[in-house]
């Protein structure tokens, strides 16, 4: 019997033991559930980009701003653009998409950066140039805790598809925090056109492509069509190379003389000596078109710092943009381009050089040699000479580009 007892006080605690192993192992169970069963209604990077917008965004009010934005490799909760840092809305009136890396809440300040990306996912060129821009600028940069690179893309539908891939890519390895915009160039162009409508004759190659190549006036007005909250914006061509942080490019703005409301650099082939032929042949004693250091050779906008607040405030500068004053200008200088914004900052540059600030030959080191083999071959070097320290290369006329 005392047997019998003690086994069947055994069997009882066991049986017991298994009740409570029972009721642990399904609580675990229930959490387990509770747990994806609610953390599946949080963002995610598939989840988002199934609702890319196709219409012009505004802004969201939402606390996780979740529309917009995601962060593409670290699963942080956004804070909304309203939320501390100046600039925070600055891609708020935008078309499109917008993603992250790095947590939001600590932002101080934004560098904001656009390159033109349209008809990219015809052009394997294009694809390869854009490879070698966001690599090398990803490789040299580096930026200080607090500070974002915002990187705007403006985009047709199909390469914006194709950027996004290509994006998730070449910033795998970006030390920095970052966040992409994209707009759609179609809204751009709209907002544009009315403004860039009657200069598009004087700077635009051919006739009956005006509605086309209003995208390449984007800088023009781009203090008109980006919201006030942006104040300062670089633009950027896609075949560059980068040889240095690109944050360094940034602090050129502080360098700007009062009343410059762009920084850019020289043009380094005699364009503008061609372009401005008729005015130069009029005013032998011109410094119109002649090479540095003493002439007014243009400029040319591979690489451009756009002060947005200083072009707003500039009476003279939207004085220039007005048609009447354009035409003026144009037939002052007899003059007839095919280079969109360039040719209208080469233009109003020769007769108002207080408005633009002269970046150093090394920030844009152009490449191309097309007009030393097209007639100007005993001055080209003249203005194709770049003295001092390499920051940027710069492809044009599809000019290879040197290896580091």
């Amino acid at each position: 019997m005392g047997i019998l007892r003690l086994v069947a006080r055994i069997m009882g605690r066991i049986s017991t033991f298994r009740s409570y192993q029972f009721v642990l192992l399904l609580a675990a169970a229930l959490a387990v559930v509770a747990f994806y069963y609610f953390g599946s209604e949080r963002q995610n990077f598939s989840s988002t980009t199934k609702r890319i917008k196709q219409t012009q965004a505004s802004h969201n009010s939402n606390k996780n701003d979740a529309d917009l934005t995601v962060d593409t490799r670290i699963a942080h909760t956004t804070v909304s653009e309203e939320q501390g840092g100046e600039e925070r809305d600055a891609g708020g009136d935008s078309e499109g998409f917008r993603y992250r890396k790095g947590d939001s809440e600590a932002v101080d300040q934004r560098y904001h950066a656009l390159m033109m990306f349209t008809k990219v996912d015809k052009s394997r060129s294009l694809q390869d140039k854009f490879r070698v821009a966001m690599l090398s600028m990803v490789k040299h940069g580096h930026f200080l805790e607090g500070e974002v690179l915002v990187l705007h893309f403006v985009s047709d539908p199909a390469s914006q598809e194709l950027g996004e891939r290509m994006l998730q890519e070449f910033l795998l390895d970006a030390t920095f925090k970052y966040e992409v915009l994209f707009h759609d160039v179609v809204a751009l162009t709209q907002k544009l056109f009315p403004i860039v409508e009657a200069m598009q004759k004087h700077f635009s190659a051919g006739s009956g492509a005006y509605y086309s190549d209003v995208i390449f006036f984007l800088s023009v007005a781009m203090h008109h069509i980006m919201p006030e909250s942006l104040k300062r914006i670089v633009q950027l061509d896609l075949d560059l190379k980068y040889r240095i942080n690109i944050r360094d490019l940034f602090q050129e703005f502080d360098r700007f003389p009062p009343g410059a409301v762009i920084g850019i650099t020289r043009e380094m082939q005699p364009v503008y000596r061609h372009t401005f032929w008729q005015y130069r042949k009029e005013n032998p004693q011109t410094r119109v078109g002649e090479p540095p250091p003493d002439g007014l050779p243009g400029f040319n906008s591979g690489v451009m710092l756009l002060d947005l607040k200083a072009m707003r405030a500039s009476a003279l500068y939207n004085q220039l943009l007005e048609p009447s004053n354009v035409a003026k200008l144009a037939d002052q200088y007899q003059f007839r381009g095919h280079l969109g914004d360039q040719d209208f900052f080469t233009m109003i540059g020769m007769e108002h050089p207080e408005l633009f600030y002269s970046l150093a030959c090394g920030w844009n080191r152009q490449l191309c040699t097309w007009w030393r083999d097209h007639g100007y071959g005993d001055v080209f070097q003249l203005y194709y000479r770049c003295d001092g320290p390499i920051y940027i290369y710069h492809g044009n006329c599809n000019s290879p580009i040197p290896d580091d």
